[in-house]
C-alpha cells in the first residue's frame, strides 16, 4: 500500500472515530433534553442556597430562559460522553502504539476521566458554595442580588473547566516523566516556582476574589506533589523494563 493510500485511510478512519463521538454526545443529549430544566435547577443550586430571602435568579434576555438550560444540558451531555470519547481516541491510536505505551496510556486515559470529574465535583461541592457565600455577604447595603442565568452560566462552566483540567495535572507530569521531557528530581528543584505559578494561574482562570484563586491553587499544588510521586515510580519502572530488555537482546552483556 502507497503512503498516499495510507494517509488517505488514515484519515477516513479519523473521520469514523469522530462521528462516533459526536454520535455518542448527541445521544447523550438525546436523553436529557427533556430533564434540561432540571439540570440547571440543580447546577443553580449553590448559589440558591447562598441568596437572600425573597430573591431569585432572573432572565435579561427573552430567550435565555429556553437557550440557558439547553446550553447546559449539551455542556454535560459531553461531559458524560468523555469515556466513549475517549475510547474513540484510544481506538484510533492504539494500533501505532508499543506494547509498552499500551500500557501506560490505556490507565492515563481512564484516571484522567476520574480526574476531570473530581475537579468538577470539587469546585460544585467545595467551590461554589464558599465563593457565592462571600460575594453575597459582600453586597453593598441597598443593593439586591439577581443573576441573571445566562451570567451564572458561563461563570459556572468556566470554573467547571478550568477545574476539569487544573485535576489534570498528574497526567500531565506522568506523561513528562515517561516521555524523558523531565524527570521527578528535576520538578521538585522547581517546587517553589510552581507554588507561586500554580497561584498566577488561579489568578487566570477564576473570577477576581481571593477564595476562589485560592481554592485553585492549593488543589493544583497538591496534585502536582502527588503527579511528582507517581511520575517517579513510572520512570523507575519504565527504566526497569528497558534494562530487562536490553538485558534479553543481549545477554552476553557484562560477562567477562
Amino acid at each position: 500500500m502507497s503512503e498516499t493510500s495510507t494517509f488517505v485511510a488514515h484519515l477516513i478512519e479519523l473521520r469514523s472515530r469522530i462521528l462516533r463521538a459526536l454520535l455518542a454526545v448527541f445521544i447523550v443529549f438525546l436523553s436529557l433534553a427533556y430533564f434540561a430544566q432540571d439540570i440547571y435547577h440543580f447546577v443553580a443550586q449553590p448559589l440558591l442556597a447562598s441568596m437572600p430571602e425573597n430573591t431569585s435568579m432572573i432572565a435579561t434576555d427573552v430567550a435565555s430562559p429556553f437557550f440557558a438550560p439547553f446550553k447546559l444540558t449539551l455542556v454535560v451531555s459531553f461531559f458524560i460522553a468523555i469515556p466513549a470519547v475517549l475510547y474513540q481516541v484510544w481506538a484510533f491510536v492504539a494500533p501505532g502504539l508499543y506494547r509498552n505505551e499500551k500500557k501506560l496510556i490505556a490507565p492515563l486515559l481512564f484516571s484522567s476521566t476520574l480526574l476531570f470529574y473530581a475537579g468538577m465535583a470539587f469546585a460544585y461541592f467545595v467551590v461554589f458554595p464558599i465563593a457565592f457565600a462571600f460575594f453575597n455577604s459582600v453586597a453593598p447595603e441597598g443593593v439586591t442580588v439577581s443573576t441573571d442565568i445566562s451570567s451564572y452560566l458561563n461563570f459556572v462552566l468556566k470554573l467547571f473547566f478550568a477545574f476539569g483540567l487544573a485535576f489534570e495535572i498528574p497526567v500531565a507530569i506522568i506523561l513528562m516523566c515517561w516521555t524523558g521531557v523531565t524527570t521527578a528530581e528535576n520538578l521538585r528543584k522547581k517546587r517553589p516556582y510552581v507554588f507561586v505559578g500554580a497561584f498566577v494561574v488561579g489568578m487566570l482562570l477564576t473570577p477576581p476574589d481571593v477564595i476562589s484563586q485560592t481554592l485553585l491553587a492549593v488543589p493544583m499544588w497538591l496534585l502536582f506533589e502527588v503527579g511528582i510521586v507517581i511520575g517517579a515510580i513510572y520512570s523507575k519502572r519504565k527504566s526497569q523494563n528497558e534494562t530487562a530488555e536490553s538485558e534479553r537482546e543481549d545477554p552476553d552483556n557484562g560477562m567477562v
